[in-house]
């Protein structure tokens, strides 16, 4: 059963939704419920776009390589992968699509750019954040200086 929306006639009404299209009573930051007085029921909502990207954006985006940072949940490690991933970030905000923490378990500490390990912990230990730059630099930028990161 779907709610009875209030617009006006002969006007298409803005409903909030969720991510899977659901409608939700909470209105995201951008939408506001309100029903002007005159107004009559309407009952199928009309779904609200999302902002275009521009294609050249996307395009850059798309060549960049995505890295990923899996840490383990029961070890409690998401403060050292989210501090890496903030350093590596910092580092390479112009080189890389994303950087995406990913939960695991098992003892987990591996990082991957576009899918290929280049730091595992149960092979290598805890990185160093200048080693994994260093691993990320040799793929993403080869021949970038990293400054006294190089010393």
């Amino acid at each position: 059963m779907s709610p009875a929306f209030l617009a006006p006639a002969g006007s298409v009404p803005v409903v909030a939704t969720t991510e899977h299209g659901a409608p939700t009573d909470r209105p995201g930051p951008a939408l506001t419920a309100s029903a002007p007085t005159g107004a009559e029921p309407v009952d199928a909502p009309a779904k609200v776009a999302a902002p275009a990207v521009p294609a050249a954006e996307t395009a850059g985006r798309a060549a960049k390589p995505r890295l990923e940072i899996e840490y383990c949940t029961r070890c409690r490690w998401l403060p050292r992968a989210a501090w890496l991933a903030q350093e590596l970030l910092t580092t390479f905000e112009n080189d890389l699509a994303a950087v995406s923490l990913v939960p695991g378990t098992g003892g987990v500490f591996a990082v991957r750019v576009d899918g290929a390990v280049i730091w595992d912990r149960r092979d290598q230990g805890f990185p160093e954040p200048t080693a994994v730059k260093r691993a990320v630099r040799d793929l993403v930028a080869p021949g970038r200086s990293l400054g006294h990161s190089d010393a």
